[in-house]
């Protein structure tokens, strides 16, 4: 089946959406349903993960937290959220032998909070709102923790097809992951002692600005272009999370954004010329230059980008340009097609012991008719980050094209 035909959703890029990317595309966006109530949610996936009629492995934390987020606005905008105070006083800022500020360590974006604010919703998250989400999340993840019914019935051949976004999305009617698996963040995020709304600060809606009319058009010759292929051809119609090339979502960016699902952490290391990020997720590694800037030619664009920092004060700032073509153009949620002259700027700094502030600021003229960012608490993860070997004994894109190729041979011997 051809990407743009029935059945088969395009990135804004033009790419065909795979499974895994319509369930994190739903969950960034924060898929919801106006029709349900939170425990009708709840007691349906009970029912299904103890093996009623409806047998389905995925986790109902997920559901809970989608129409949580759902939910806030109807709460009361007169409401003050109440800031979570730090003592401070006792808190040393921790340095490097060179006496820059010391962000080593594990670290974890996992967050309750999506990227873009929900409609109705101010900046700052009500005690009620945040209530809402942080107890609908703990009770959709211990649900999803129930055990299975030994004796239930085997599901039927396909598998069962529930009508609900997020479970269909993940694996279609043969269930996906289940709540052994998920990590997406059980709490909001509190920047500064603000519980937030969105991750996006700038512009004050915090939404992505809309794209330009010249990345619209970009776009759609992508669309023309990628029409004659078939959606299972060759490796290069899958995405770059399928083939073990880059993270999903905008999980090692620049920007870093949490995708919601599992494996947000971090492992930084730092010297006094040179900054590694190790990002969980596919384990990419960023490695970031500090120093007086030496920019790489225009046609050299490695994954992620080509990155310098320097610092201002206790603060490092990090520029990031020369984004691959590849990369802008199958990260559909956070680069739709973006040109290769777009500027990411990133800061971090130290906040508390337990918290690095991660800001971040998308410049690109040709693809969003204004700058965008955001900020996004990083907290300190005590815990050992093992590798993702996500390759390894992984025959799955290997299987997919060569049962594409089967099919083909079986279509074309039915036509003889």
């Amino acid at each position: 089946m051809a990407p743009g035909s029935a059945g088969v959703p395009l990135l804004a890029s033009g790419y065909p959406v795979p499974l895994t990317a319509r369930l994190l595309r739903l969950l960034m966006r924060g898929v919801v349903w106006p029709d349900q109530a939170e425990d009708d949610i709840i007691q349906s996936n009970v029912r299904r993960l103890r093996g009623g009629t409806m047998t389905t492995r995925f986790s109902a934390s997920l559901l809970v937290l989608c129409f949580a987020s759902a939910s806030l606005g109807v709460a009361p905008s007169s409401a003050v959220a109440e800031a979570p105070t730090f003592d401070t006083q006792q808190w040393v800022m921790p340095r490097t032998p060179d006496g820059r500020p010391d962000l080593q360590g594990n670290w974890s974006n996992a967050t309750l909070t999506q990227i873009q604010r929900a409609p109705g919703l101010g900046p700052i998250l009500t005690p009620q709102q945040v209530a809402m989400m942080e107890g609908g999340a703990a009770r959709g993840a211990e649900a999803g923790s129930a055990a299975s019914d030994p004796d239930r019935e085997a599901p039927p051949t396909g598998g069962i097809w529930t009508g609900n976004p997020l479970a269909d999305g993940a694996s279609g009617g043969t269930g996906g992951y289940n709540s052994v698996y998920i990590d997406g963040g059980t709490r909001v995020a509190v920047y500064n002692g603000q519980p937030r709304s969105s991750l996006i600060t700038n512009p004050e809606n915090g939404r992505i600005p809309p794209l330009t009319q010249e990345a619209m058009q970009r776009a759609a010759e992508r669309r023309a272009f990628n029409s004659q292929f078939g959606e299972f051809d060759n490796p290069e119609n899958r995405g770059l999370p399928e083939r073990c090339i880059m993270s999903y979502g905008s999980n090692a960016g620049p920007p870093m954004l949490p995708n919601y699902f599992y494996n947000n952490n971090y492992t930084i290391v730092q010297t006094p010329d040179h900054i590694m990020i190790m990002t969980e997720m596919v384990h990419d590694t960023r490695i970031i230059r500090l120093g007086e800037r030496v920019p790489m030619p225009e046609h050299i664009r490695p994954w992620m980008g080509d990155s310098w920092g320097h610092w201002e004060g206790d603060v490092l700032v990090v520029e990031t340009t020369n984004l691959p073509t590849a990369q802008l153009n199958k990260h559909g949620y956070i680069y739709p097609g973006g040109s290769e002259q777009m500027k990411v700027v990133e800061r971090f700094s130290r906040a508390d012991e337990s918290t690095i502030n991660y800001e971040f600021t998308v410049i690109d003229p040709g693809t969003y008719t204004a700058e965008w960012g955001g900020e996004v608490p990083m907290k300190a993860l005590n815990d050992l980050i093992y590798e993702y070997a996500c390759a390894e004994g992984n025959y799955a894109l290997e299987n997919i094209l060569s049962g594409a190729r089967y099919q083909e041979r079986r279509e074309a011997e039915n036509q003889r």
